[in-house]
């Protein structure tokens, strides 16, 4: 697997002691990146934006190779613990590598809205969906923690990227599998979901507003060079995708529950808040990616934060669809298909980078 351009970045700074070691001939499996699960994260929202639009096939197609790919990623990483347990723990230690963990949480929410979307099995996603759960309440409360007590932190311009958005991301992907499991629960267990979504909902975006107040001051007023754009930018928009997307499920969902009828104004406003801040970010990140690809010439090359750049995408066009439907918001109706598009395409590249990166053992 080629290596990381934001590693080799900061390959100079803060170097914890597992991984100061010599990485000549280090397994692969050691190094494994804790963003691996952004894979799944991105096929699996590609999945569903897909079945939105009626591409039954693909849809299908890519919710097996989900199920295939979330089971081998777990396996994977599972054995880099047992194996390498100094390596994993320094990781989530890490300030550039930790957010990466925040994957497998969103992974694991995008897996069971797909159960829900595509099969119809909500026992298979409730019990995906508290596995979420879980791991959202470890990973929040551990790694923040462990960032804050570390003696030794990277400047700003070094340890903070786009990946911090992940919690975000992980956050919003709880709201969103509660909401939809949710519409189909008896009460009074669907008043505690669509109340679990609510506050997850409310708390994802003020972490957005905390971290992106930081990322937009790195961007602005520190030091940017090619390689500090890295893929995972793209989820400054995505965050913002699916906090519209968990958004539009709690405004059809008001009905079931009289606090979040009593809110639906601020439901409504706040929803299409984040749809047009995440809209804000597209052009944006497009004009970077050209500064960072075609004027600097930044080498192009298969890295598994990509996926970090996919899913974005498809966030965006099942989220708009979603909040077409929600608000009846027609006149949007043409810009799903067209993300849908560019991210089956972004997918398609970012799968044939990794196999090939795997049968060239790089």
């Amino acid at each position: 697997m080629v290596s990381n351009p934001t590693r080799e970045h900061n390959a100079d700074q803060y170097t914890h002691p597992a991984l100061a070691e010599d990485r000549m001939g280090t397994p692969r499996l050691a190094d494994l990146s804790p963003a691996y699960f952004g894979m799944v994260m991105a096929t699996g929202i590609v999945s569903i934006a897909a079945h939105m639009h009626g591409l039954a096939g693909i849809a299908h197609a890519l919710f097996w190779l989900n199920v295939a790919a979330y089971a081998l990623i777990w396996t994977l990483n599972l054995l880099r613990v047992m194996r390498y347990p100094r390596r994993f723990l320094a990781d989530l230690r890490d300030h550039v590598r930790g957010p990466g963990f925040f994957t497998v949480v969103a992974a694991t929410s995008v897996l069971a809205s797909q159960f829900i979307v595509l099969d119809q099995n909500y026992a298979a996603a409730t019990i995906l969906a508290a596995i979420g759960v879980a791991l959202w309440f470890v990973l929040t409360y551990g790694i923040f923690s462990a960032l804050t007590i570390k003696p030794r932190k990277p400047p700003l311009e070094r340890g903070l990227n786009g990946a911090w958005l992940l919690a975000v991301v992980a956050t919003q992907s709880i709201a969103v599998v509660s909401a939809m499991i949710a519409f189909q629960t008896p009460q009074p267990y669907r008043l505690w979901l669509n109340f679990l979504a609510l506050s997850m909902w409310l708390w994802g975006g003020m972490l957005y507003i905390w971290l992106m107040s930081l990322i937009f001051y790195r961007y602005t007023f520190l030091r940017f060079a090619p390689a500090d754009l890295t893929p995972t930018y793209w989820i400054n928009m995505g965050a913002m995708a699916i906090s519209t997307l968990a958004g539009s499920l709690l405004v059809i969902n008001a009905p079931d529950a009289p606090f979040l009828s009593s809110l639906l104004p601020f439901l409504k406003g706040f929803t299409i808040l984040y749809w047009a801040a995440g809209t804000w970010w597209i052009p944006m990140l497009v004009a970077l990616a050209l500064w960072r690809y075609v004027y600097r010439r930044f080498p192009l090359r298969y890295d598994p934060l990509y996926w970090g750049a996919v899913f974005p995408l498809g966030m965006y066009a099942a989220a708009t669809h979603e909040l077409s439907v929600a608000m009846s918001l027609d006149f949007l109706d043409f810009l799903p298909p067209v993300f849908l598009g560019a991210a089956l395409i972004a997918w398609l590249a970012a799968f044939t980078g990794a196999v090939l990166s795997i049968a060239r053992g790089v």
